[in-house]
């Protein structure tokens, strides 16, 4: 049974049935012609365009239609100023890796963007340079430092860095249903663009997955499971926000991370310290061991369009 790439029908349909199919097509999409915002008319037409071929291409039973009507149902009950049950919807269907890839063109050498995640919450905790994120969070200590500059090397000092991630045990602090606030914070860089922090060491975790889109996962037979992984939110007057993460290089999971979120530039070696090993800052630590990470953060521009890597130096 072959499927026509244009009408999304399948070729046993009846030439009259595909008119009946094409007309009605024709009268939703004409429905938007009065739409005085034409990009919201381009939306709007190009989306009920790909779901009407879709619901054709399938042949979506009507039983089959309301299974999806209560699924998305259940993602917005679950949906509160707490939990996004969209946001992870978006993210195990690579949607949200999609606009990302979309919205962040390849611009030189700056870092690499992904997906945003659920878990952000405004008006995170400052700590200044060298300060701790975790605040008591259970979890090995991990020494986190870089820069932060342009493209061209120049440092940019006063970035705004926002770091969340979740605890040794798999969760975020919002999860918890009380008021803490833990292994979030944010700080600013110095004159030279660095910046550094105490956080823990990332480990692997599932998504939340009791809910819907934990459902869908487990029919589909896919894992929850999140690669091991910080989150980054970066920001400077004159330059692209960076929504990003780092990854730990090793982690079995990151060619099968369930959100799609992992790049190879963002894999970073995390290296183990034995209990006693001195500390960056002279942080005693007594028997616990640590790992300390490095991670050079580079911003494009506020207006960067698509452009190549920087050619490699001549020799001289």
């Amino acid at each position: 049974m072959s499927v026509d790439s244009v009408t999304g029908t399948t070729s046993d349909v009846s030439p009259e049935q595909r008119a009946r199919e094409e007309e009605l097509l024709d009268r939703v999409l004409a429905s938007f012609d009065g739409a005085p915002d034409a990009r919201l008319k381009q939306i709007m037409r190009s989306a009920v365009q790909h779901l009407h071929a879709f619901l054709r291409d399938v042949r979506l039973t009507e039983d089959e239609w309301k299974q999806g009507i209560d699924f998305l149902t259940a993602v917005g009950h679950l949906t509160d100023e707490r939990r996004q049950e969209f946001i992870l919807l978006s993210d195990t269907l690579g949607v949200s890796m999609q606009t990302v890839a979309i919205n962040n063109e390849a611009y030189a050498d700056a870092t690499e963007a992904t997906v945003f995640g659920p878990f952000f919450m405004d008006d995170s905790p400052e700590v200044e340079i060298g300060g701790n994120i975790s605040f008591g969070v259970a979890g090995e200590p991990c020494w986190l430092e870089g820069t932060v500059t342009a493209v061209d090397g120049t440092p940019l000092p006063g970035a705004k860095i926002e770091v969340w991630q979740a605890d040794e045990h798999g969760f975020y602090d919002v999860q918890y249903g009380d008021d803490r606030v833990a292994a979030r914070a944010h700080l600013f860089t110095d004159e030279q663009g660095r910046y550094s922090f105490w956080g823990i060491t990332p480990t692997p975790y599932p998504i939340p997955h009791d809910g819907p889109v934990g459902r869908m996962l487990d029919a589909v037979g896919r894992s929850p499971m999140r690669a091991s992984h910080l989150h980054f939110m970066v920001t400077a007057p004159g330059f692209r926000t960076l929504v990003t993460h780092i990854f730990v290089r090793g982690d079995e999971l990151l060619d099968r991370d369930s959100v799609f979120g992992v790049k190879e530039s963002l894999v970073k070696d995390f290296l183990e310290q034995a209990a006693g090993t001195p500390t960056p800052d002279g942080r005693e630590l007594g028997a616990r061991t640590w790992s300390q990470a490095r991670f050079d953060i580079v911003l494009a521009p506020a207006e960067a369009k698509a452009q190549g890597p920087r050619p490699s130096p001549a020799p001289h």
